[in-house]
């Protein structure tokens, strides 16, 4: 069985650009990266909050593309 360790959080700012930062596992550490500067941590607990929080705070990306 094949085991996904990258999963994306993307949200849109008030331009209509998409912002994404991708989160890459690595047992039970896990890194994020933003495609659109280049920021990067590590975060081992919470990491899809810290990339929403950084979308919303560097970029002002705060509409997620999968909300109804």
């Amino acid at each position: 069985m094949t085991q996904i360790d990258t999963s994306k959080v993307s949200r849109w700012d008030q331009h209509g650009r998409e912002h994404v930062v991708r989160v890459h596992r690595t047992g039970v550490q896990r890194t994020i990266r933003c495609d659109t500067c280049g920021w990067h941590r590590s975060a081992q607990f919470l990491p899809w909050l810290k990339a929403e929080e950084h979308l919303a705070e560097a970029h002002q990306a705060t509409v997620d593309p999968t909300a109804a």
